[in-house]
């Protein structure tokens, strides 16, 4: 059975490298949105019906949306990883071992802390000596071939609805902040708060700055951007599908469950959080989902995408 302990993800609480990697992302998340403010915004199409919630020129409530399983099926790191070795950024060898990983993740909805660790550690690697503009402008390449048509519609909807009532949307993900940016702003949202790997005069030296964004670190991550936003987190609306962002989650007063792994959807009942489920058409577990919420639900596809592995030495 130990071999199966990588099933049953740890819980942990912050520590003083979650509150450094929160404070890290909330900075580059800040001056990536000042840079993309006056830029042309995708059109979207609106809801059908003007919502309840969220409340119209409220400027001090803001939504948090995680990435992975929320707003795309799947993980944004496999698939940039799956980018990358088109690219020939790794070899052949280093794919099969790992490609269950992925599948396991897109069907069962289970994010292990272990596996996204050894996948981030992986990336460490391989972007190691390499510029960050070269990564980013790979990432608007690869988000047009593997990301684009992997967005949940009724997600992308709900972030709509905030946006068109005047309030500011960041995605919230363990995925690098650069590779998060690009996403954000191809949606047409306010920012990305993300993994912040160090870079030195432009170069990535392997490293990380505190920890990954994951689990206590998010929370740490949405605490400080509010406070240096200005944003009331009890007016503020947070959506994940994981029971690891219940951190986040629990700061916000409009916390939901988008496609919820069971122990979020358990959770989520017991404290009578809105719940919306993409994957198989489900009705909300509650009554109240924004009308934006039903707009454009479907169900996942079962393909799983490579995943990305250390490069051996």
């Amino acid at each position: 059975m130990a071999a199966l302990g990588w099933l049953t993800p740890r819980r942990r609480s912050a520590t003083a490298r979650s509150v450094l990697a929160g404070e890290a992302s909330a900075e580059a998340a800040r001056k990536s949105s000042q840079e993309l403010e006056g830029q042309e915004v995708p059109e979207t199409s609106a809801p059908d019906q003007e919502p309840e919630f969220p409340v119209l020129g409220d400027d001090r409530a803001a939504a948090f949306f995680d990435l992975d399983n929320t707003v795309m099926q799947g993980a944004a790191l496999f698939h940039f990883g799956r980018g990358l070795y088109k690219r020939k950024f790794f070899e052949t060898r280093d794919l099969a071992r790992f490609a269950w990983q992925q599948a396991w993740f897109r069907l069962a909805g289970v994010e292990d802390p272990e596996h996204m660790q050894e996948a981030r550690d992986s990336a460490l690697s391989i972007v190691q000596g390499h510029r960050v503009a070269e990564l980013m402008s790979i990432g608007e390449e690869i988000y047009d071939e593997y990301m684009a048509e992997r967005i949940w519609p009724g997600t992308r909807a709900l972030a709509q609805a905030h946006l068109d009532a005047g309030q500011k949307v960041w995605l919230v993900t363990a995925a690098p902040v650069e590779i998060a940016q690009v996403i954000a702003r191809r949606l047409g949202l306010t920012g990305a708060l993300g993994t912040v790997a160090e870079s030195v005069d432009g170069v990535y030296t392997g490293k990380l700055v505190g920890e990954p964004l994951h689990g206590p670190a998010k929370a740490e991550a949405v605490r400080a951007l509010a406070a240096a936003e200005g944003l009331d987190l009890s007016r503020c609306a947070a959506y994940s599908d994981s029971h690891n962002d219940i951190p986040m989650l629990s700061l916000v007063g409009h916390p939901y469950a988008i496609n919820p792994d069971a122990k979020l959807r358990k959770h989520a009942r017991r404290l009578d959080w809105r719940l919306r489920d993409y994957r198989t058409g489900r009705k909300a577990a509650k009554v109240g989902i924004p009308a934006a919420a039903g707009v454009g639900a479907v169900a996942g596809g079962t393909a799983a995408a490579i995943a990305l592995h250390r490069r051996r030495r």
